[in-house]
């Protein structure tokens, strides 16, 4: 089995246009498509096998090897409660995470961003950014601390293409996102806290929000960091 894994590693670099260490001086959205039809085929072919591990394995292995490092393009959002602003604008470390309206978020996870908000929010910016028109996102806007920005974004809207393309169609969603106050991206995460059968509100808010917190210590240039230490 590691003999696999490893010949899968091996095959996946190689094939790619775009070695890991180019990656620091190359955009995230050409690094990201350079690699996307090989990826996506071995992705598509390990769901329709129900071999979740193998197309989990697949993901990993490419955002560790070919995706961080990179630059995160310097997209202009589109803010529920202000106007347009791009994402260079923001001087703090960036954790952005991918949503869709018509997907109802775990229970748990809005409070556990919230929470995540409140403690961290002088030193990190928080953002959501849905896949949906604005006029959707009233109600949903009302559920999120005022330190996250709400952005969205929809293919029906003029200048959105490349942005849906990149993120939404290329690598789905719930996706976690973590960039230095550079842009480079220093982690990418699928939001893994699995629902717990009648778990009580508590139990739900701590599972989502450790999957939450796991890499902000890394946006904040230390493992060490005393403002992580705080809960």
């Amino acid at each position: 089995m590691k003999n696999f894994y490893f010949t899968s590693i091996v095959f996946i670099l190689l094939s790619s246009t775009v070695t890991a260490q180019d990656t620091q001086s190359i955009l995230f959205s050409h690094t990201l498509h350079r690699n996307l039809k090989l990826y996506s085929k071995k992705s598509d072919m390990a769901y329709r096998n129900d071999n979740i591990d193998r197309a989990n394995f697949l993901f990993d292995s490419l955002v560790r090897y070919q995706l961080i490092g990179t630059t995160f393009d310097d997209f202009n959002l589109k803010r529920f409660h202000k106007g347009r602003q791009r994402i260079s604008a923001f001087e703090k470390p960036i954790f952005l995470i991918t949503y869709a309206s018509w997907c109802v978020p775990n229970k748990g996870e809005i409070p556990a961003l919230n929470k995540l908000a409140r403690q961290y929010g002088n030193d990190i910016q928080f953002i959501v950014l849905y896949w949906d028109r604005k006029s959707n996102l009233k109600k949903l806007s009302k559920k999120f601390d005022h330190r996250i920005q709400i952005c969205y974004a929809h293919e029906t809207y003029n200048k959105d293409a490349y942005l849906v393309s990149t993120l939404k169609h290329s690598l789905g969603f719930p996706i976690l996102y973590y960039l230095d106050k550079n842009r480079t991206v220093v982690a990418i995460k699928r939001n893994t806290a699995k629902p717990i059968p009648r778990a009580t509100y508590s139990k739900a808010l701590d599972a989502n929000y450790k999957v939450f917190k796991d890499n902000l210590s890394c946006l904040l240039n230390t493992n060490d960091s005393p403002i992580l230490a705080k809960n």
